[in-house]
């Protein structure tokens, strides 16, 4: 399989489609497969309105019939649904090739944060992105239910790893502040529901570790709160390893990554009952998720760090790639 993977996140940003496909790529040549990347390096770029951290390509219409022609890849996935993804999709369909998309982030309702523009809107466009493709992967049972109540169609399941490896328990704590340390990763922008945690009244400390939009804004507000900025790999697992409780507020993530870095570190888990922590924790004992997200998370301090831990080295990069390589073999042989 020589696999040509379209997708408009990309280096420099850091998250969670990021960090998948980067694993993919690291894990290909056990299945067999050879990745290639069409990201935006490839391209000139401006800023996205009111998010400039992120880039959209300018991709020149004819300029993806020409990499498709260089690469000649034996299978496509469509990782994103930005100018890039839609160039793609675009040049996949007037040759007639199969290819396969992901849908990782929830957009119609960051849109609607942002803009005010309605939800139903940006489900019908997204409806009409992912039709085309041979399917559509998801990264979780309760989203997969979602999205066919939404008219979504030929889903496949396709889940995420961790790196238990550089994530994991230490006996070291290099945040100098009062304890419990309360945790947050990710991006600070509106989307996240970030406020819903730094309001909350909780003994020790809450740190957040992230970049962001939102980030001056809510410094300046809550002066209490420590903002480290943002943090990658062994900066990041031990901040990690250094607090106590990981306190998930956002309501719109698919998945959440971080929640698995968090409970490879031995950290248990704290968030609202929605897709993503509703299938991340289950019914492993290693979170509480209620609707009072201040009692959840002082009742998690109580959950042992090793349970965390062990329920943590289950998230394997080797199982998300194999469901991500098996998942594209089976679309393409479809008739």
């Amino acid at each position: 399989m020589r696999l040509l993977i379209a997708t408009d996140a990309w280096r420099p940003q850091i998250n969670g489609v990021v960090r998948s496909l980067e694993y993919m790529a690291s894990e290909a040549p056990r299945f067999g497969a050879e990745v290639a990347f069409l990201t935006p390096e490839r391209f000139r770029s401006i800023p996205m309105p009111t998010y400039p951290e992120i880039r959209l390509s300018l991709v020149r219409p004819g300029a993806l019939a020409e990499i498709l022609e260089e690469i000649r890849p034996t299978h496509v996935h469509v990782a994103t649904e930005g100018p890039i993804g839609l160039a793609t999709r675009l040049a996949c369909l007037r040759q007639g090739r199969a290819f396969t998309t992901s849908y990782h982030t929830r957009f119609p309702e960051y849109v609607a944060a942002r803009t005010g523009i309605p939800e139903a809107w940006s489900y019908g466009a997204l409806r009409r992105f992912h039709r085309a493709a041979r399917a559509m992967m998801v990264s979780t049972p309760s989203l997969e239910r979602e999205l066919t109540g939404r008219g979504f169609r030929n889903i496949m399941r396709w889940t995420r790893g961790v790196d238990t490896a550089l994530f994991r328990p230490r006996g070291e704590r290099i945040l100098d502040a009062s304890a419990p340390i309360f945790l947050y990763v990710g991006r600070v922008a509106i989307e996240k529901n970030l406020e819903a945690f730094l309001s909350l009244d909780l003994p020790g400390t809450k740190v957040v570790a992230g970049d962001g939009p939102s980030r001056a804004e809510l410094e300046r507000r809550y002066p209490d709160v420590r903002f480290l900025g943002s943090l990658t790999g062994e900066d990041l697992a031990r901040v990690y390893a250094s607090s106590d409780v990981f306190v998930f507020p956002s309501l719109t993530d698919t998945f959440g990554i971080v929640l698995i870095e968090a409970l490879a570190s031995g950290l248990p888990i704290a968030a609202f009952p929605v897709t993503g922590p509703l299938d991340v924790i289950g019914s492993s004992g290693c979170g509480v998720l209620g609707p009072d997200l201040r009692k959840a998370a002082l009742e998690a301090l109580d959950i042992p760090k090793d349970r965390c831990r062990a329920y943590g080295e289950t998230f394997t990069w080797h199982e998300s790639a194999r469901q991500f390589f098996s998942n594209i073999e089976k679309a393409h042989s479809r008739a």
